[in-house]
């Protein structure tokens, strides 16, 4: 199987399956010197780890990095970053009866036909669960980019319709949900509630934003920041659509150039944006305004409710699928599309070092 390795020079590649022994990443392009140890990767990993509220899955992992190599007396070397995390409570069994036939919903049936065989232990590695590995090498990222004064902030924008507006960012962290609104966080446990009591899920948006990038990262080609991120979203299992900046707004009736340009001023001797509808890119580069895009999530399709489907055989048949579910993917999606940002920002920075003769001057002298 190819595609298990993301970025260029600061690349991961992930491993293992939902019901395997363990998953984990292996970071290859991290500059040595960076501050690492367990004990700072482990809260990206407690934020997507089940089993924390009535509004995530009842899976209870612990998730618990160890860093197998590439660090020494709490600094990276510069070599390949192993980190590694257990498989502990997986209830194989659960899947039985689910061998045979395909999921709706899921890669079972797509999967089969590509390679024959398939893993029907909870998706094999097509599972949400292989976005652990995700979190434990993005994170890495994440370091690297606190060390340079980047900041990315990601959170839940809206459940099933019920918007979030941006209120207070410390409410991000204080309810399950991961919403900066307290009263929108409410009403949407609420509707979580009302669609689990339905035998049903719901899906929403993530937002995500940086500030702190210089201007210059991406190509104008075909390795863009806005195309490169929309890459690593798409590839997040649950996430069905992308969008930067105001998005399909700026496809829409109010809108027209006029109104989508942003214009330049000099304030303080710097070059600024008068607003910021290209959020933060322009022609592929990043602008220096803060980065700005949503995802669009799809409802958990694993649900108790009777839905049709066929068997391997070919036979028409109904399933009703039982287990420990989410009953929305939106909240622990959450860390994840922040380490993908970060993921590819590191890479996008390493590669940014070359595009210029003065910036190796600086490294390498006159």
């Amino acid at each position: 199987m190819a595609g298990s390795s993301f970025g260029t020079q600061f690349r991961i590649t992930t491993f293992g399956e939902s019901h395997g022994r363990a998953l984990g990443a292996v970071v290859d392009g991290c500059p040595a010197g960076l501050a690492m140890n367990e004990e700072l990767i482990q809260p990206y990993m407690d934020r997507r780890r089940p089993g924390q509220s009535a509004f995530t899955t009842s899976r209870k992992e612990g998730d618990q990095i160890k860093i197998l190599s590439g660090v020494f007396e709490g600094k990276t070397t510069g070599t390949p970053i192993a980190l590694l995390l257990e498989n502990t409570d997986q209830h194989s069994g659960d899947y039985d009866a689910l061998k045979n036939v395909f999921r709706p919903g899921h890669a079972d049936f797509c999967f089969e036909e590509k390679y024959g065989i398939r893993d029907h232990r909870g998706g094999g590695r097509s599972s949400g669960r292989e976005t652990a590995a995700r979190v434990a090498g993005g994170a890495v990222a994440c370091l690297m980019l606190k060390e340079l004064g980047i900041s990315l902030t990601a959170y839940t924008s809206s459940i099933g319709g019920i918007q979030a507006p941006f209120t207070d960012r410390e409410e991000i962290f204080r309810n399950p949900l991961y919403m900066p609104d307290k009263d929108a966080a409410k009403a949407a446990m609420e509707l979580i509630r009302e669609r689990s009591a339905e035998a049903d899920s719901v899906g929403g948006t993530i937002s995500c934003f940086a500030d702190g990038l210089p201007v210059g990262l991406g190509e104008p080609v075909f390795d863009k920041l806005d195309a490169e991120l929309a890459k690593a979203m798409l590839s997040i299992g649950a996430v069905k659509g992308f969008e930067i900046g105001d998005g399909f707004l700026a496809a829409g009736e109010g809108s027209r150039g006029s109104k989508n340009n942003d214009g330049f001023l000099v304030r303080g001797g710097q070059i600024i944006k008068a607003s910021n509808h290209s959020g933060g890119v322009l022609g592929g580069i990043s602008d220096g305004d803060r980065l700005f895009f949503r995802v669009a999530v799809k409802p958990t399709p694993s649900i108790a409710r009777e839905q049709k489907t066929v068997t391997k055989e070919g036979l028409e048949t109904t399933l009703s699928i039982h287990g420990r579910h989410d009953p929305v993917v939106v909240p622990r999606a959450v860390v994840v599309v922040e380490c993908m940002t970060a993921l590819v920002l590191a890479d996008l920075l390493l590669q940014n070092t070359c595009a210029r003769m003065e910036n190796l001057k600086k490294i390498y002298g006159e």
